[in-house]
């Protein structure tokens, strides 16, 4: 085949290749109203807009898919399990931990309600007040002395609240048969 002719069906191939991007950019914007404005590019619902976060909504998801893994079938022994996950829940929160993935250490997730990560100054739990008194220290230059004594009270805190949080892992491990508590393990539930 010679330029001349390999030209003409080069350009039937961009106006075949245009054509069929530009129908699936429109099918692409007609679905995204279906989808719970998830789609589109901004405006109310749209990825920009993101004003419809339920965090109550998204840790009765996080509830429900752990039941799943944990293949717990019967309700009573699901309300049990699920008090216990929750005492979890609330002794990571505000533990102060600012490194990690969204769970920090102890694994992917940190648990469920995403309790992990970034708690410590206005992350996803409680926000831990010896961690803003240690972190406006250093970032006021204070002494040091001031920034020991500081350490040493985020230290124990920090302490008091591993304990909680072995205490309450305790708790729920006593309820779990041996393969519930290795899917526990896994998924950052428990050590």
């Amino acid at each position: 085949m010679n330029r001349t002719s390999l030209a003409p069906l080069l350009a039937v191939c961009g106006l075949i290749l245009s054509t069929s991007t530009g129908s699936l950019l429109a099918q692409n914007d007609a679905a995204a109203p279906q989808q719970g404005g998830q789609g589109g590019q901004g405006g109310p619902g749209g990825r920009q807009g993101r004003g419809n976060f339920d965090p109550e909504q998204m840790r009765q998801r996080m509830m429900e898919r752990l039941r799943e893994q944990l293949g717990v079938k019967d309700d009573a022994e699901w309300s049990l399990i699920e008090a216990r996950i929750k005492k979890i829940n609330e002794s990571r929160s505000g533990m102060g931990r600012g490194f990690g993935g969204f769970g920090g250490p102890g694994g992917p997730g940190g648990g469920p309600g995403g309790q992990g990560g970034r708690q410590g100054r206005g992350g996803f739990g409680q926000p831990n007040p010896d961690a803003e008194a240690l972190q406006t220290a250093l970032d006021s230059g204070g002494s040091a002395d001031d920034i020991k004594a500081k350490l040493a009270t985020y230290r124990a805190s920090a302490k008091q609240k591993e304990a909680q949080l072995e205490k309450a892992q305790d708790e729920l491990r006593q309820l779990l048969s041996v393969k519930q508590e290795a899917r526990a393990v896994l998924m950052g539930l428990l050590k």
